[in-house]
């Protein structure tokens, strides 16, 4: 009875062995990879859109307006360090008049370094360099007009929301140098703040 007990118990187990094999395999969890951060490193050109505000040294006169215009650089990426050069041209529509004058600054642009860091496709940076820029005086039809060269510093944050194409916002201030003016028989210079949103496209 013993041996034939055993042969059923081994007949049994061999018999559940077969089956299990025959069941289909469950294959192990698949994980995608994840998606490769945004690449920083390269050329880019965009454009933008702000507003400046500012004050003329040695007069009572504060230009404030509309500024707009184009930008191109070149980023290099370490990690998670970003750093690189960017230049821009801005047409501005910032512009006061205090008792007989009226001062202007109807463009400027900058040459500036850049560094930051990112985090996947979130840059924060700071930046700093040249600006230049066009400072115009008027009075009773007199105009005379000045190119100064200064300094530049400021911040930002950009944000990659396509592979190719980000999106900007930017704090600079502007310095430019003092001139001599004719018109005022002083030396009249332009700081200015400047905030503005921008897009880029990188190659």
């Amino acid at each position: 009875m013993k041996k034939i007990i055993l042969a059923l118990g081994l007949a049994t187990m061999a018999a559940s062995a077969a089956s299990a094999a025959d069941l289909p395999r469950s294959s192990a969890p698949y994980f995608s990879a994840p998606a490769a951060g945004f690449n920083w490193s390269g050329g880019y050109v965009g454009a933008n859109l702000g507003y400046n505000w500012g004050k003329i040294t040695n007069t009572g006169t504060n230009p404030s307006g509309l500024e707009g215009g184009l930008q191109g650089g070149y980023n290099w990426q370490n990690g998670q360090f970003v750093y690189g050069a960017e230049t821009d041209l801005q047409l501005s529509g910032a512009d006061d008049t205090f008792a007989p004058f009226k001062f202007s600054n109807p463009w400027f642009g900058t040459l500036r370094g850049r560094a930051g860091y990112a985090f996947s496709n979130v840059l924060f940076y700071g930046t700093a360099g040249l600006a230049f820029g066009e400072l115009r005086a008027q009075t009773f039809g007199w105009t005379e007009s000045h190119t100064n060269a200064g300094w530049t510093a400021g911040v930002g944050a950009e944000v990659g929301f396509a592979p190719n194409w980000s999106a900007k916002l930017e704090y600079l201030y502007i310095d430019l140098s003092t001139s001599q003016f004719a018109i005022t028989g002083v030396s009249n210079g332009y700081s200015a703040s400047v905030v503005r949103a921008g897009v880029n496209y990188h190659f």
